[in-house]
Parts: C-alpha cells; structure tokens; sequence
C-alpha cells in the first residue's frame, strides 16, 4: 500500500496532468492494482428524496430556484416510498443506498424524518449515504447516532473557480461540514464536477483541495457537467474524454485508498470511455436509470458493460482493513 499525502503542490499535481497520456495511466493503474482488486466495482443508487425549491444558486443545478430549468417541486417523499425504492435497489444489485434532498440546510424536524429513512434503509442491511446540504455539528452528531454511513458533500470545483458557480454558500461553509462529518465518524464522500467552463489548473485545484483534507475522503464523486437546458451552464462546450479520463487517473495517484466514483454524465460516455476510466482507478458507479434529476444508463446496460469487461461487483466497500472511500 503506498503511503498517503495531505501535502500535495499545485505543482505536482500540474506535472501529474501533464505527463504523456500511456504514462499517466500505467502510473494510476498501477497505484489501483496495489490498493484495489481492478476488476471489481461498488454499485450504489440514488433516489432524490426532495426535489426543487432549493435557495442556491449552483449554476449547474436544475433544482435551483433561482434557475429556470422545467423541473417539478416535490415534497419530502414519503418514508414508505423510500423503502420501497431501496428494496429495489437491492434486488438489482446495489450495496448502498444513497439518499438526496435540495435542501441549503436541513431542519431538525426533517432531519428525523430522513433518520426514519436511513434506519429503515440500514434494517435492510446496505449501506446508508445522505446530501441534505450544511450541517451543524449538532445535527452530525444525531446522524453518526442513528447509523449514518457516508455523508456526501461535494468541493464542487477549485476554490479559484468556484465563485463563478456558486455565490449563496462559501467554499469555507463546504469545507466546515466536511470537518463536522470527519470529527462525528462518518464517512465521507466529496468529490466535485469537471466541464463547467474551469481550466485544468483549476482541476488540479479541486484535487488540491480534496487530497490535501486532514483525512482523504473515503469516496470522490467525479461528475461530469450534464448541461440542463435554463441553467446559466446550459451552452457550455463539454469537456474532452481524454481529459475526463485524466481527471480520473490523477484522483486515483493522489487519493491511492479512495474508492473513486464515476458519477453524473455517465449516460453521454461511451462504453469505451468508461472502460478507460475504470483503467484509470475508477471503482465505483450510481447505478438506476437517474440521479436526482439526470439520465443515467440502466441497470441491465451498466451490468451488460460489466460483463464485456469481466468486472464483478462489490457488496460492500468496508471489506478491508484500510478505510476505503464510495
């Protein structure tokens, strides 16, 4: 197992995007080889527990109210609905279930209702994950009670970059929650978005920021911009593959114990694409047919994908002694 940094340079990481493409690669793969088995992958699924309405301004985000995408307000699901999503989840093969709410902050009274989910998700023995937004150390610590596996609450992109995307919450106010969820025991997963207009310094910023965290994150997110029609990133150019695929492999060299997810935009990669960023240390996936509010490729192609590749997928990602990350 190779030793983990918190110290990386800007530098450094610039020099790791920088290398020819085959050395990049053979270099992330081979730091994935010794921490993971290559050909296994952790499926986990995503069900949007509140939709809409959410006072944010995120530029990406169809849920936003200050943007105009045609997208339903709904209120909390109810926890029947819940469940019966999750025992679906299972049967198609997922090991954790994860749960999202367009909330800036969760009140106390809806942060029980959501307790009421993850117990009920955890009697069914997955693994529960929540993004409800900023939490107090207060409502943490309620969480890591009731069970809570992983808290998910995404950098976004490079602090350089970031006021171009959000303006309604800091990048400190990010950072302050992750910090609440280290300190209360709960496993976290933060990550951010790649092809919102940011420059590759300021990719190798996020990762900057992400491996640099007193404890890397147990699971990184990395999306890919899904550009939603009436949101001010709608006509943004998409990011090249080969670059996405860079991304990944650098996550994989700086955060070597981290499970690294491929998350939104899988449904406009290509197989090939995907296959790739599988070589290049992504071991883990959303599998269903959305995430929150985008596509998403279905279970049967996902597995299909698999099957072509001679991937196998995990149950769980706690099955070692390292702690691992989503």
């Amino acid at each position: 197992m190779s030793s983990l940094r918190n110290d990386w340079t800007l530098q450094e990481i610039t020099a790791l995007f920088d290398l020819p493409f085959n050395d990049l690669l053979f270099q992330a793969h081979s730091q994935h080889r010794a921490n993971f088995d290559p050909n296994h992958v952790q499926v986990s699924t995503l069900l949007s527990i509140k939709t809409g309405a959410c006072p944010e301004d995120c530029s990406y985000c169809s849920q936003s109210a200050r943007n105009n995408a045609e997208l339903e307000r709904e209120r909390l699901l109810p926890l029947d609905e819940v469940l019966e999503k999750a025992r679906e989840a299972k049967t198609n093969g997922a090991s954790r279930f994860c749960m999202g709410a367009a909330w800036r902050n969760p009140t106390d009274k809806n942060l029980e209702r959501v307790i009421d989910m993850i117990q009920g998700v955890k009697a069914m023995e997955m693994e529960t994950c929540v993004t409800l937004g900023m939490l107090t150390e207060a409502q943490t610590a309620r969480l890591k009670e009731a069970g809570l596996d992983y808290y998910n609450h995404n950098l976004d992109t490079s602090p350089e970059f970031y006021g171009d995307i959000i303006t309604t919450r800091t990048y400190q106010d990010r950072l302050d929650t992750l910090a609440h969820v280290r300190e209360a025991g709960i496993n976290t997963c933060s990550g951010g978005i790649l092809g919102m207009g940011e420059s590759r310094t300021d990719r190798a910023s996020l990762l900057q920021q992400l491996a640099n965290l007193p404890k890397h994150p147990d699971s990184v997110p990395i999306n890919m911009l899904v550009a939603i029609k009436g949101t001010p990133l709608q006509d943004v150019p998409k990011l090249e593959a080969l670059e996405f695929i860079r991304s990944v492999a650098v996550a994989r060299i700086m955060m070597p114990e981290s499970y690294v997810r491929l998350s939104a935009g899988r449904a406009e990669m290509s197989d090939e694409t995907q296959a790739m960023c599988f070589f290049a240390g992504a071991n883990s996936i959303f599998y269903g047919d959305r995430l929150l509010t985008t596509d998403n490729p279905d279970e049967n192609h996902d597995q299909q994908l698999f099957d072509r590749l001679g991937i196998q997928t995990l149950k769980t990602e706690i099955s070692n002694d390292a702690p691992v990350t989503v």
